[in-house]
């Protein structure tokens, strides 16, 4: 299959989050940034993208979805149990450590394990192990240097969403890498940042009544924010990764969507009940190039009073036409939640279904060899 045009799918989201941890360094601390000169709360891609994981699973088929593991062996030998149910289980093991080894992926077996694992995590989707168990259940006496070529190959083929979007990278074998088709920005705050102290006590239930200390004492850190968040899909590369099939690569970037719009980092989430919904949302279609509009913000919102929402969606609003009319053309199809600006006003169900429904229309650019 090759692809005849670009599509790009951009993400930009104003998001108020209240005094909370979501993302904490390796001291406990909230995550911060340095930005425009003042410090900036921040949540990592990588939080971001796990919360994003989380919510496919409330929304997609198991078998759409990719596991990330170092138990592939395990995982090709339930397999291989599924399909043959009067297998020895001793059979089962063996054959999937011939075939996961073979595909070139390292393994080690540590002392006190019963378990051989991959030596990193592997990000695998249950079809392709399914695959895996499969061929080597039907082809046990074929040569080594065979299963190694089909097990490769079974491996960059079928590849679930969640693959198809972040990627995956085998340090080991460049040649079982797959390419994210997504990006996602770490969030910052529209505004200069300074964390907070919270002392807390508990106490002893048991405790005698003569007894007016605290069972306990501690203190977190935490820190509310108003935040940029970005993110951007290449569909033209995420058709490719889904094998050419144009509705399930719809299908995929609704998900991302809706889960990139209303997921959230669960870090301290019992203590602060933090979930927040987005304040504003823009999404865009364009050809020419993926656009991060954080600029927008390199110098800090600044208020007294009144909040920094209504100041961060209208610095957004006038940096993105500033863009638009200096450097590229406004977007081919642009959708706003709680913002106007060149835009068409819309919910978020009216959202997704117009954006897959744009999309299935657009990718009749691509065509199949």
């Amino acid at each position: 299959m090759k692809h005849l045009d670009r599509i790009y799918v951009d993400f930009h989201v104003i998001q108020t989050v209240p005094p909370s941890c979501v993302n904490r360094d390796d001291t406990g601390s909230p995550k911060t940034a340095l930005y425009g000169g003042v410090r900036r709360a921040r949540v990592s891609s990588q939080s971001w993208k796990r919360a994003m994981r989380e919510m496919f699973c409330e929304d997609l088929d198991e078998k759409d979805l990719g596991i990330r593991t170092k138990r592939v062996i395990g995982l090709v030998k339930e397999e291989l149990l599924k399909i043959k149910t009067d297998m020895p289980v001793k059979d089962a093991q063996n054959m999937a450590e011939k075939v996961v080894k073979a595909s070139g992926i390292s393994t080690e077996k540590k002392k006190n394990e019963d378990e051989e694992k991959t030596k990193a995590l592997f990000f695998i989707s249950r079809t392709q192990a399914h695959s895996l168990a499969d061929y080597i259940l039907a082809n046990q006496d074929a040569a080594d240097k065979d299963i190694k070529k089909e097990a490769k190959r079974l491996l960059n083929q079928n590849h679930s969403i969640d693959i198809a979007l972040f990627g995956r990278m085998v340090a080991d074998d460049p040649s079982l890498n797959a390419d994210a088709s997504a990006q996602v920005a770490h969030s910052i705050s529209t505004h200069r940042v300074d964390n907070e102290y919270d002392y807390f006590t508990a106490i002893d239930d048991l405790a005698p009544d003569d007894n007016a200390g605290a069972g306990m004492i501690g203190v977190v850190e935490y820190n509310s924010s108003t935040m940029y968040r970005y993110a951007t899909v290449a569909v033209h590369n995420l058709v490719e990764e889904l094998g050419g099939e144009k509705e399930a690569t719809a299908t995929a970037v609704g998900e991302f969507a809706k889960a990139f719009i209303q997921s959230m980092p669960t870090g301290k989430q019992n203590t602060f009940a933090n979930r927040t919904l987005p304040d504003a949302v823009l999404v865009t279609i364009r050809r020419d190039q993926p656009i991060n509009l954080v600029g927008a913000f390199e110098e800090p919102v600044r208020t007294v009073e009144g909040g920094y929402v209504n100041p961060s969606i209208a610095r957004l609003e006038e940096y993105a036409e500033q863009v638009y009319d200096q450097y590229v053309d406004v977007p081919e199809k642009a959708w706003a939640i709680g913002m106007d600006g060149q835009a068409e006003s819309v919910n978020l169900k009216d959202l997704l279904q117009g954006l897959q429904d744009t999309l299935i229309q657009d990718m009749e650019s691509f065509v199949k060899e």
